[in-house]
């Protein structure tokens, strides 16, 4: 049995004619329209047996309260298999498993042995998508990368990210060459020269941002023994998600997030009232267990970098903090032209520690948005299990909105660590966390600004900068001399003196989205001048490298999302 699943915004599907020997008699053609559900496309093989489609159907249970989802849609569907059960079979398989379906699920199926018009709107954040195969006993999961916008068919595609929309990351990063995903590590990605080279220039632009605001650097272990989340809370909590193995040295873990371990490091000495807040930056790798069904490019992947931060501060710091952090958000995002809005989620049903510190969190939370002009909506009960927190929701250039900072206002983690500092009477009190994020995480923003940009990356993040183009052979030299200039002054150039046409080099340096391109000819050289080709295909002539460079550079300094020439 093969089972493609995703979790949609909408399924509209209406019976067509039949396609097979053995159909359900339909008296009712009408479309059927479900929004929020869980969508199941059942491929029964030869073999499959009743076993095989509770083993489905409970996984499919699990997954669905994974994601809080109260619909399914069962949709038969031969596609995915050449190896298929005898059509009456496959229809008992299907239908065993749509009443299999819990009381408390809504759920529907689609008829079977149906030609059926099909449109698919799959959520986008983040995408739940998903394929798994069941066969003697043994469930394989396959890592999907097709995920379609709106689909008629839906083949798993295991080699390329075909069939994807041309604005949808996967496809520009494949055509730009960022990254690759492999099998032998799934959902953890592989970052190419271009790719990793915007990876670098966003970490160095909030590392320099952090230390404008003061944040000290640290990092930590990978691994460490469970017994830090079990003192955390995080093991109640969020077990499922993480990888834990057994060694000679008792159960541990690779870390899914970094606050019990920066919370160590604030441990590991005395403190005085005189050194608070104190602020800590960190950008270690995490890793995460996700249900293969809600991994999917880079929106979200089991091995992750966050921008993440700790501030550790006394309670009448707290305003002065969230404020600071305001700032830095609203800093960051215009740098990459976009907008926020902010969501308060406030205590959440399965939560630790005393109310009243919720309350005061929430309403520490709630000031700072309203002294800041901020505005915001409420969720209810979607904070943290140990507290309240602010997320900002992006608005792209497509008009669409992707969640990535956060701030959180904690009370318990100190009183689980049993943090302190030296008070201004001598004596010791507990001090508050802010834990808090920018971009979120790297590899779910790099996704983001991919589809924002369209792959036009501005200057200062794109992995190729300027393209040195030479017209003929006879420039060669020349090209050779302006590319080492550039290079020199620490450009990210490419240099292309191929026997391709010039009208061959300037549509492929246009394709790869570089900013600039520089043509030289006998003119450029006996000139000791350069003709520059912008990426939206205005030119300039007559210009002097040094110029070039100094404007480039300016350009870059200051992170502009405009092209100087």
């Amino acid at each position: 049995m093969r089972i493609l699943q995703f979790d949609v915004d909408n399924i509209t599907y209406k019976a067509v004619r039949p396609e097979a020997s053995i159909y359900e008699d339909l008296k009712n053609k009408d479309t059927v329209s479900v929004d929020d559900t869980l969508v199941i496309f059942v491929c029964v093989e030869k073999g499959d047996d009743d076993s095989i489609a509770d083993k489905a159907m409970d996984d499919t249970e699990e997954f669905m309260k994974k994601l809080d989802r109260k619909k399914l849609v069962v949709y038969p569907f031969a596609h995915l298999s050449s190896d298929l059960a005898a059509p009456r079979d496959a229809m008992a398989i299907i239908d065993r498993m749509y009443k299999a379906v819990p009381e408390n699920i809504e759920a529907y199926k689609a008829p079977f042995g149906w030609n059926k018009k099909l449109d698919l709107d799959v959520k986008a954040h983040p995408l739940a998508e998903q394929s798994r195969s069941y066969g003697d006993g043994i469930e394989k999961k396959i890592y999907n990368k097709a995920r379609p916008t709106s689909i008629n068919t839906a083949i798993v595609k295991k080699s390329s990210w075909a069939g994807l929309p041309e604005n949808d990351h996967r496809t520009i990063g494949e055509k730009l060459d960022l990254y690759s995903f492999q099998e032998v590590s799934p959902a953890m990605v592989y970052w190419h020269p271009n790719g990793y080279v915007i990876y670098k220039e966003l970490m160095k632009f909030m590392r320099e941002k952090e230390d404008e605001y003061e944040y000290k650097e640290i990092s930590t272990p990978i691994v460490a023994n469970t017994a830090l989340w079990h003192v955390s809370g995080h093991m109640d909590f969020y077990r499922k998600d993480m990888f834990i193995f057994d060694s000679g040295f008792g159960e541990l873990g690779l870390k899914p997030m970094n606050c019990p371990s920066s919370i160590l490091i604030y441990k590991s000495k005395t403190w005085s009232y005189r050194d608070l807040p104190f602020r800590t930056a960190i950008f270690d790798k995490l890793y995460r267990s996700e249900l293969s069904g809600v991994v999917t490019g880079l929106f979200r992947v089991k091995e992750l970098t966050q921008d993440d931060g700790h501030i550790f501060l006394k309670e009448d710091q707290i305003e002065d903090e969230l404020t600071s952090f305001l700032r830095m958000v609203k800093e960051v995002y215009t740098t990459f032209d976009l907008r926020f809005n902010a969501k308060l989620s406030t205590m959440p049903s399965e939560h630790v520690g005393d109310e009243s510190m919720w309350e005061r969190a929430t309403a520490a939370l709630k000031n700072a948005l309203e002294k800041n002009d901020v505005k915001y909506e409420i969720k209810e009960g979607e904070g943290a299990f140990y507290g309240p927190k602010i997320d900002f929701d992006v608005l792209d250039s497509l008009g669409r909105l992707w969640q990535c900072a956060t701030v959180q206002v904690d009370y318990q983690m100190p009183l689980k660590f049993n943090l302190e500092y030296m008070n201004e009477s001598g004596s010791t009190s507990i001090p508050v966390i802010i834990h808090r994020a920018v971009l979120g995480s790297l590899e779910r923003f790099i996704g983001v600004m991919t589809e924002h940009y369209q792959g036009k990356f501005p200057t200062w993040l794109a992995p190729v900068q300027v393209r040195v183009i030479s017209i003929s052979e006879q420039t060669e030299k020349y090209a050779n001399e302006i590319y080492k200039e550039l290079r020199s002054n620490r450009i990210r150039a490419e240099l292309d003196v191929g026997d391709k046409t010039l009208e061959y080099k300037i549509r492929d340096c246009t394709l790869q989205k570089i900013p600039y391109a520089i043509i030289l000819g006998k003119k450029e050289e006996e000139r000791n001048e350069i003709t520059i080709r912008s990426r939206s295909g205005q030119q300039k002539r007559n210009v002097k490298i040094g110029e070039f460079i100094e404007q480039l550079k300016d350009e870059v300094t200051t992170r502009s999302n405009n092209l100087a020439f």
